[in-house]
């Protein structure tokens, strides 16, 4: 399909004008001149809107967006623990399934076109996945320990077993995910670290999120979650390291040594207590950043714009320093920087041959008026209801608010059945 997006206002890795896009087969064709032989199979008028590359959340749990408003004000063991494991419990596949499509209405309508993922029941989420359209990086979350170790050896067999089944879906990659270092014992960790080598998968894991973490973790191996990742194999340039809250300057380091990928996520890290990650210094250090939401039983959104401006404020504001994350910044590590961490090189930026995940939003509100500056109007003025229309893969899935592949109201019929179910209420 042909899209050509008219006379709209861009924003390019050099800056933000207005221009017209071509979209063909997936890919932005070209940039303000019509390809030879280009015929619009659809015109989408640009004037009064913005056009930004599709936003990344990188680091979330959409099977989790059940528990939406149902675990709150509570301390991270206590919320895992005693309130969310025994939720999971009590799921069955197809809740997963509709858990997931709900968690891709609320990306999708607020400008996010992939995330990365780690939950279960996996073939529930290919299901929806390949329904929906959005593009996606899962892992199945694993965890044991030595002493039932044929059942840690069978999982992460089922696993990989998952992977070759699914590996050719379109907009789907695969990773390796040991759940924590908490969950996962030595030797679990080290089997996941070769299986992940010897079949070259990505690794999405969560490390060094909150003060008992890193007591857990000194108390059973001596060393820092980091160090513990490090001599286990954990750690590489394909690694998604989920939160890295606490982390010493040899952590850091460590960290950008292997090059391995960072992803912060500020709203849930601040709801469960668990401080504010160096996000400056690691930028310092060389890292690739990215930026996450987590799951909705934490954030309680999945909103990528109330992240971004809430990584902005906050590093300013510990940091005592009004250029900690500048805007263009933040939105690079919402964008470009998430792009990166799923393997794409050619994703997060508005440019000739790249992927056309994009994202348009109407200018015409308030709070986006007048747009002086637009890249601070993304992480300062936007709330993700300014998102009118977003394409994946040259595909449009949303246009004028309204779902072109999901069902919203079945969606939402079938969740209250299951959270009535569940008792989340």
């Amino acid at each position: 399909m042909n899209i050509l997006i008219k006379d709209i206002l861009a924003v390019f890795p050099e800056g933000a004008k207005t221009n017209s896009v071509y979209i063909s087969d997936g890919i932005i064709a070209s940039l303000s001149e019509s390809p030879e032989g280009f015929v619009a199979d659809k015109t989408i008028d640009g004037k009064g809107k913005m056009l930004i590359p599709g936003l990344v959340n990188s680091h979330t749990h959409a099977g989790m967006t059940l528990f939406r408003n149902s675990a709150d004000d509570m301390l991270l063991n206590d919320w895992l623990f005693n309130r969310i494991f025994p939720l999971e419990d009590k799921l069955v596949a197809q809740d997963v399934y509709w858990s997931v499509q709900l968690a891709v209405m609320e990306m999708l309508s607020t400008g996010t076109t992939a995330f990365i993922d780690m939950y279960y029941f996996t073939e529930e989420y290919m299901r929806a996945l390949g329904e929906t359209g959005i593009r996606c990086a899962y892992s199945r979350g694993l965890q044991g320990d030595i002493s039932d170790k044929e059942t840690a050896e069978t999982k992460l067999k089922i696993v990989l077993g998952e992977i070759d089944k699914w590996k050719d879906q379109e907009r789907l990659k695969f990773m390796l995910a040991p759940h924590a270092l908490y969950t996962c014992d030595e030797w679990l960790q080290r089997e996941i670290a070769d299986a992940a080598k010897g079949r070259g998968i990505p690794i999405h894991t969560h490390l060094a999120e909150s003060p008992d973490e890193i007591d857990t973790i000194k108390a059973s191996f001596g060393c820092t979650p980091i160090e513990q990742a490090e001599k286990t194999g954990l750690l590489s340039e394909t690694t998604v390291a989920a939160h890295c809250v606490h982390l010493t300057q040899s952590d850091i380091q460590l960290l950008a040594q292997r090059g391995v990928n960072v992803v912060t996520n500020p709203v849930s890290n601040l709801k469960l207590a668990n401080g504010v990650a160096p996000v400056p210094k690691l930028l310092q250090a060389g890292i690739n950043v990215a930026m996450g939401t987590d799951g909705a039983a934490s954030n309680n959104t999945l909103n990528m714009f109330r992240e971004l401006s809430m990584l902005s404020l906050v590093q300013k504001g510990v940091n005592h320093d009004a250029q900690a994350i500048a805007a263009r910044e933040g939105f690079e590590i919402a964008s470009r920087n998430g792009a990166r961490a799923m393997g794409y090189d050619n994703l997060g930026e508005i440019k000739t041959g790249n992927i056309a995940d994009l994202v348009i939003l109407d200018l015409d509100r308030p709070n986006m008026q007048p747009v002086n500056d637009p890249i601070a109007a993304l992480a300062y003025s936007a709330n993700g209801s300014e998102v009118e229309t977003v394409i994946v893969d040259g595909k449009v899935l949303m246009e004028n608010r309204e779902f072109l592949t999901m069902d919203r109201e079945r969606v939402y019929y079938e969740i209250d059945k299951i959270c009535e179910r569940i008792g989340t209420r």
